[in-house]
């Protein structure tokens, strides 16, 4: 007798499996009430138990144990990559030992609980991090000094993790950090992407080229894996619905993909509290087909093994194909899905009912990307739950929350009906019946007759194809929405919704960054000159930005002022240092330093910055040299990337680069002007960037960006800011005021009249700014090159110019006019510096943490002691 498969189960669905019980586990309790022992003598368990390694002698043990261990290998045979890879584990045994005791803590408490999903997480480098918030870096210092190291050396061999792009991705990091510091019950879940986004290079003729980013080619010392930790995803197949006259459904058939977990481990600062970040690998459920193998079909036997593979193998692949499109359908579905077949096991482990899922579990979308959950969640509670439809559309509609990031109408996430019955059947049908069902019958009881507004409002946009709107879906499925920029967001895009739902439903919570990699890790000697002006230790203001405030009692004490100077000018030479290590590049350490760091995109106007540059150029050209001699020196430094199928912006960069070349070889204007393009940017370039920077440009037209945080990054490292009236500018203005910003440029209420204006009654760029049309002209000349490779580039401009180019050029080259006449009063620059600083308070993500916990998830605090 043997065990036999029961060829009809193929297929079928079921439960997602997940064999792991221990993540949860508590201690069963004696009849005393006292904690059991599980196995084994207690005794010889507890006297092995370890603690952190917190001096120099037990760290080197760790290390060395490491050494000879982890990695197998002796001191004569140790490079400084294994040095850092045997820090990274010895460093990470103390997250871990601190991730035990933080899960058993929040397991014993059993409360709410937050679970933030994001498809980007742009951490950066941890080692540096970790040790900063686990105050254990001189330690460290000292025994890798001791041991023939150099800390700072095995830093610089930590590879980025590729699991971002922009601010998106960073905001979300922030977040972790601060929920771990702010000793919140929180965990983040996203993708384990194994090539990152792409690792940007530059062509010979300035174009931006992708490769593939392998930052998972070494060990990494920062991830557990969680082979257990696993549930089978489908796409594709057969969905029926109302199965014996009830509203659920059945899905089976398709295609079956593992989603396998991996943890990294979050610490909080000057805290035990350590969360976890969930990241989710995909694999074939089975990844060889020895049978097409062995009937000589090689290609078939790993299709299945490549095509698992490639959901996790790139952020944001380019979805200028069809297979790209699938691809990245693919992903959010798999990601969400994963993410809640998760959660929901952790709830069951409770043992409470279902209907009570709200009170313990809060799940919030960063942006779009996952608003597959919403019909997840739904399919989960009818289909393998056998909930009602009103029960399970309440339990949904109160475990959601939903972060806005867009104004722009056109950002707005949507994807074609016909690919999601082809990928997700069984999800269609239920968007579907959100839509008639829910939102329909809703919308015509309260706004009875209004057709525009049904169609407006509806999930489904009628087109050819049919498209979901995602915004939507996530306005529907959410307990609350943060706007972010939400005047804009009320009156525009979402207005239809705030008037059905009330404006209670849409929040604003203001974003904002940690000032541990904000400030204390990348400008160590900024924060130790905070430490010693105000006399607060740094781990009370670090944790409570808005005593930075104390500042401002020293904005006329004429040594603070030298010594805020002096960081300054240190933190500028550090980046010439490194831009000439890195590249080769030569740079001016005493010019200003003029910095712009962004995802290349339309509407945030690197364009215009390049094209100030030109008319910069042109001017210091027509100059004599005497004329040149009173100028202020300018060192214009732009990092991005842009997306593989965004052309535009692609030709944005070629132009930036090919404008450097003639500019910085110029011999009448490379003392006063140098322009430099660096590639493959990161957070560990911008932790060089953000403490040099005098002045940075945050000039997006009015009304496009959300919110951004790259600003307050810069302000908070007391450098000043050139922007428009626009995103966080408005608030970072408030706060520090607004004779330390300089604004330019059109205000939001005028955009759409002179878009209109562009579009039906345009006119001549030379009759709006003669300056600006010699600029465009000198360009398609050939003066950067063939000119009429970017003429797609400046025929955006030259026709309808969406992005108001034309209307904000002389505005912007008078404030940047304003900018050199302030830097030149170096004394009260400075002042203003220190003014800028010291408001920042703020725009800690803390506050922004605290505020999701308190008037979105209602969760609270829980400290490990």
């Amino acid at each position: 007798m043997t065990s036999v498969l029961d060829v009809a189960t193929i297929g079928k669905p079921g439960r997602p499996r997940h064999v792991r019980t221990l993540t949860l586990y508590i201690p069963e309790k004696d009849e005393d009430g006292k904690d059991k022992w599980p196995r084994g003598e207690e005794k010889i368990w507890r006297n092995n138990l370890r603690s952190p390694d917190t001096d120099v002698p037990s760290i080197a043990r760790s290390f060395v144990n490491h050494v000879q261990t982890s990695l197998a290998r002796q001191p004569h045979n140790l490079n400084d990559l294994g040095a850092y890879l045997a820090t990274g584990l010895s460093v990470r045994d103390n997250l871990l030992l601190n991730w035990n005791e933080t899960q058993i803590h929040m397991n014993r408490n059993g409360g709410k609980r937050a679970y933030y999903l994001s498809l980007e997480f742009l951490m950066g480098r941890t080692l540096d991090n970790a040790l900063l918030n686990l105050g254990l870096k001189d330690q460290y210092r000292e025994t890798i000094d001791r041991l023939g190291f150099n800390l700072e050396d095995l830093i610089d061999q930590e590879r980025d993790a590729g699991l971002g792009n922009g601010g998106l991705g960073r905001l979300a990091a922030c977040y972790l950090d601060s929920s771990s510091t702010q000793e919140l019950p929180v965990w983040g879940y996203g993708l384990r992407y194994k090539y990152g986004i792409f690792q940007q290079l530059i062509s010979p003729e300035g174009q931006q080229l992708e490769a593939p980013d392998p930052w998972l080619e070494h060990l990494n010392p920062w991830e557990v894996s969680r082979a257990d930790v696993q549930y089978e995803i489908r796409f594709y197949g057969e969905a029926q619905k109302y199965v014996n006259g009830t509203s659920r459904g059945v899905w089976y058939g398709g295609q079956e993909v593992l989603a396998v977990g991996y943890d990294v481990t979050i610490p909080g600062y000057d805290t035990r509290n350590t969360n976890n970040l969930r990241l989710w690998a995909s694999k074939p459920k089975r990844g060889f087909d020895l049978q097409s193998f062995n009937a000589g079909n090689y290609e078939h036997a790993i299709e299945s093994s490549n095509g698992a593979a490639a959901i996790t193998s790139v952020l944001y692949p380019n979805d200028q194909t069809t297979f790209g499109k699938e691809l990245r359908l693919k992903q959010q579905y798999f990601w969400t899905a994963a993410s809640l077949a998760d959660i929901m096991r952790r709830f069951r482990n409770l043992g409470k009912p279902l209907i009570e899922l709200p009170d313990y579990i809060a799940i919030q979308l960063n942006d779009t990307h996952p608003t597959l959950a919403i019909p997840e969640l739904m399919r989960i509670l009818i289909d393998e739950e056998d909930l009602p439809w009103d029960v399970a559309w309440y339990i949904v509609t109160n475990t959601f929350f939903f972060t806005n990031h867009t104004v722009l109408p056109e950002a707005l996430e949507k994807w074609p009906v016909p690919l999601i019955e082809h990928l997700l059947p069984r999800h269609m049908q239920i968007i579907y019946d959100i839509s008639t069902l829910t939102l329909r019958t809703a919308v015509e009881h309260m706004f009875p007759g209004d057709t525009d507004r049904l169609a407006r409002m509806s999930l489904i946009e009628e087109n050819h194809p049919k498209y979901v709107r995602m915004a939507h879906l996530a306005c529907i499925g959410d307990r609350k929405i943060n706007g972010l920029h939400s005047e804009l967001v009320r009156t525009t895009i979402f207005k239809d919704f705030v008037e059905f739902f009330g404006v209670s439903k849409f929040g604003n919570v203001t974003n904002g960054i940690t000032p541990r990699r904000w400030l204390a890790q990348c400008n160590p000697n900024l924060t130790d000159l905070i430490t010693k002006t105000i006399n607060i230790p740094k781990n009370v203001w670090l944790k409570d930005l808005s005593l930075l405030e104390e500042l401002l009692k020293y904005v006329e004490d004429e040594g603070v002022c030298e010594e805020w100077a002096a960081v300054k000018q240190a933190n500028k030479e550090r980046l010439a240092h490194y831009m000439r290590v890195t590249f080769g590049l030569k740079v001016n350490s005493k010019a200003m330093f003029d910095v712009q760091i962004k995802r290349l995109h339309e509407y945030k106007r690197q364009t215009l910055n390049i094209l100030g540059v030109v008319h910069r150029y042109l001017t210091l050209k027509a100059m004599s040299p005497s004329e040149r001699k009173k100028v202020t020196p300018r060192n214009v430094i732009f990092a991005g990337k842009a997306a593989p199928g965004y052309e535009i912006a692609k030709l944005t960069i070629r132009l930036i680069v090919n404008v450097a070349r003639v500019v910085n070889a110029d011999p009448d204007t490379m003392n006063y002007l140098n322009v430099f393009f660096l590639p493959d940017y990161s957070v560990t370039m911008a932790e060089i960037l953000i403490p040099a920077s005098d002045i940075s440009q945050h000039i997006s037209t009015a009304g496009t960006e959300a919110s951004g945080t790259s600003n307050m990054k810069f302000c908070l490292n007391g450098g000043l800011l050139l922007g428009t009236v626009d995103g966080a500018n408005i608030e970072i203005a408030e706060e520090v005021g607004s004779e330390n910003v300089f604004f330019f440029g059109h205000l939001t209420p005028a955009v759409e009249e002179l878009r209109y204006q562009h579009k039906h009654h345009p006119v001549p760029v030379e009759e709006k700014s003669q300056d600006l049309a010699k600029v465009l002209d000198q360009i398609s000349s050939g003066l950067f090159g063939d000119g009429s490779v970017y003429e797609p580039l400046l025929n955006t401009i030259r026709h309808e110019d969406y992005y108001l180019i034309t209307d904000d050029f002389d505005s912007y080259i008078e404030a940047l006019q304003m900018v050199d006449d302030a830097y030149n009063d170096r004394a009260e620059w400075i002042k203003k510096s220190i003014r800028t600083t010291a408001k920042m308070g703020k725009f800690s993500s803390d506050r922004a943490i605290q505020d999701y916990a308190q008037e979105y998830w209602n969760i609270e605090s829980t400290k490990v002691e």
